[in-house]
């Protein structure tokens, strides 16, 4: 059985120094392969990925500053190749947009938890009149009426003597 990693191309370069070592793996893993396009140089197996190690190793020992060997790529294979582009005017929106969006996404939900208690302040009847007279029957409760209300999703439940509810004869008819 044979792993996958030991198929995988294994370059040996000998720097000249460890310096340069540590320059090239921070150019490679922050440089983007022009055909992967999801991975950096360091980790694609493809043949432009090993011929560009190839040219930014020769480049680095030639005495190629990092900029001179990014600016190098840019204009050979565009913007695309950089994972930090500059901050430009072509290039604002991606910078901005994460922020912008971030924003935006606070705004609509503040707006909807708004929108939401404006209109569910007002308490709705869990049961109607009728119901409630009936359950007060069924339970055997003939001084105690129960009044369930839902109130923002809690159920609060108010019991009032039944006295107070009836009609006073001195009052023509109305509670008291």
């Amino acid at each position: 059985m044979i792993s996958s990693s030991s198929l995988s191309v294994e370059e040996l370069k000998e720097f000249s120094s460890d310096q340069l070592r540590g320059r090239f793996q921070v150019l490679v893993t922050e440089l983007r392969c022009p055909k992967c396009q999801n991975q950096n140089l360091a980790d694609s197996n493809s043949p432009i990925s090993a011929d560009l190690r190839t040219e930014i190793f020769h480049m680095l020992e030639e005495g190629s500053t990092d900029q001179e060997i990014i600016d190098f790529l840019v204009v050979r294979y565009g913007e695309f190749v950089m994972y930090r582009p500059p901050v430009k005017k072509t290039t604002l929106i991606l910078w901005l947009a994460p922020g912008l969006l971030l924003i935006v996404g606070i705004i609509i939900i503040m707006v909807m938890r708004r929108r939401h208690t404006l209109y569910d302040t007002t308490p709705t009847p869990v049961l109607a009149s009728e119901e409630l007279e009936r359950l007060d029957k069924l339970l055997g409760g003939d001084n105690v009426m129960n009044t369930c209300t839902m109130d923002r999703g809690s159920m609060s439940t108010s019991a009032t003597n039944s006295e107070e509810a009836k009609p006073d004869s001195a009052t023509d008819g109305k509670p008291k």
